[in-house]
């Protein structure tokens, strides 16, 4: 489509105050439903209800899913529960229909899913008993299955009837008669490989390794299965291994991208998720927890400044700065490898851990070493005498070694007992270095009576 400038908005915006709907709706069926999301986030409120209304029905369901999460809530405010039910959820995949419904109060997801033909309500409502973070909450039920016992005649009878509710279709799983996964059938090998259409699928049928979640399974499984053997699809199963549905790559895509601006918060200090437009309440409430952290934190740092008695040696007031701020970025580096590398599904066990500490104990003394041959001969050079600073050369290295075990460790310890380990690479670990950093410094320099 054309670049959404300002002046394409501004055509828009003059087409719908003069009314021209037959352009408007000749424009809107020439974009793809994410096109036309993005051109009504960027609209008001009833310049989005009045493009609603020229937009395909069969349509409207794709591009309300595609929409941000304020206009979507605005938009849903302003339809009929018949219009939710008929308009969007019956025109998208299962699993899309469980958010938008997900995110309707209670009282009116009722009515709107009542409003749906029995065998949808029923898909409906087996979904939406999943918890959000796990396999069930992800999948569709749109797929097609072939039993082992139908004949190749019967398999595709079959697969015609499933395929109208299925938009793309990924891969022909293998079940027996009680409905339990067996594997995948490709479909080169049931049109070309069938001697006769009586052929069942039980001759045509080699057994895989096919890779399955089961339903309960943590959604962070799916991404780690799915990266693994870069999968397009993946199947979701009972303990007993009932096919129940699949998991599809732009709901892990999708599930990538929310994951990554959550941790992405968290690291950048903010507690909970929050976006640019929400009330100024929200906002503040998100921000101050790590806010009021990071100021306790300075007034821990000024009582050990106060309790070292910096009037004696003035001079190492210089380089407090110094010392603070390169504990923190150490400490965020080495957090930041460890959460990048949980979140690949690289969970290292408890074997592991010293190994690993070690290693960061390695590229510490090494960093160190260097950065405090550097401060050495910069402090030297402008004066300020031997003692400050090797003081001062001796802390950086004391100090970037232990940033860098502690930055390792503690996400480790987070992820042990179920906390996001992404905490570890915000405000906490920044602060927490910045005190004991100023410990080890002042330690040193009373030790070396500079």
């Amino acid at each position: 489509m054309e670049d959404i400038t300002r002046e394409y908005l501004q055509v828009l915006e003059d087409q719908i105050a003069g009314r021209k709907d037959d352009l408007l709706r000749t424009r809107l069926e020439e974009l793809h439903p994410a096109d036309i999301a993005e051109l009504l986030d960027r609209m008001d409120e009833e310049q989005v209800q009045y493009l609603w209304k020229l937009i395909h029905k069969e349509e409207r369901g794709d591009v309300l899913v595609e929409l941000d999460e304020d206009v979507r809530e605005s938009l849903l405010a302003t339809l009929t529960n018949q219009e939710i039910a008929e308009e969007v959820l019956e025109n998208i995949d299962s699993d899309d229909a469980a958010d938008v419904v997900g995110e309707l109060p209670d009282e009116r997801a009722e009515k709107v899913i009542a409003q749906l033909d029995t065998e949808d309500r029923e898909d409906l409502l087996s979904l939406l008993r999943y918890p959000d973070g796990t396999a069930g909450a992800l999948m569709g039920t749109e797929l097609i299955r072939v039993e082992m016992e139908w004949t190749v005649a019967q398999a595709i009878r079959e697969m015609r009837r499933q395929a109208e509710d299925v938009e793309t279709v990924h891969s022909v799983y293998v079940v027996n008669a009680a409905g339990q996964l067996l594997g995948r059938l490709s479909l080169k090998r049931l049109l070309l490989t069938a001697s006769s259409a009586r052929s069942t699928i039980g001759d045509l049928f080699q057994e895989d390794d096919t890779q399955t979640v089961k339903v309960d399974d943590p959604d962070e499984r799916v991404v780690q299965l799915m990266k693994k053997y870069d999968l397009v699809a993946l199947p979701v199963v009972d303990d007993h291994n009932r096919l129940l549905g699949r998991i599809t790559i732009d709901d892990v895509v999708d599930l990538m991208e929310e994951e990554a601006e959550k941790d992405y918060q968290l690291a950048s200090g903010l507690s909970d998720e929050v976006e640019s437009d929400d009330s100024l309440w929200d906002m503040t409430r998100a921000r101050l927890p790590w806010l009021l952290i990071g100021l306790f934190g300075g007034l821990a740092g000024a009582y050990v400044i106060g309790a070292f008695n910096i009037e004696r040696f003035p001079s190492m007031a210089l380089f407090i700065p110094l010392i603070a701020a390169m504990g923190g970025n150490v400490g965020v580096q080495s957090a930041a490898i460890v959460v990048q590398g949980l979140a690949a599904g690289k969970s290292p066990a408890d074997a592991r851990l010293l190994p690993r500490l070690l290693k960061e104990l390695s590229v510490g003394l090494l960093n160190g070493a260097i950065c405090a041959l550097i401060i050495m001969g910069a402090s030297l050079a402008l004066g300020y005498g031997w003692n400050l600073s090797l003081t001062v050369s001796m802390s950086l290295i004391a100090v970037i070694v232990f940033a860098a075990l502690f930055g390792t460790f503690v996400p480790l310890t987070l992820d042990k007992f179920k906390i996001d380990p992404a905490l570890a690479t915000g405000p906490f670990i920044t602060t927490a270095n910045d005190i004991i950093g100023l410990i080890i410094y002042f330690g040193i320099g009373v030790f070396m009576a500079v």
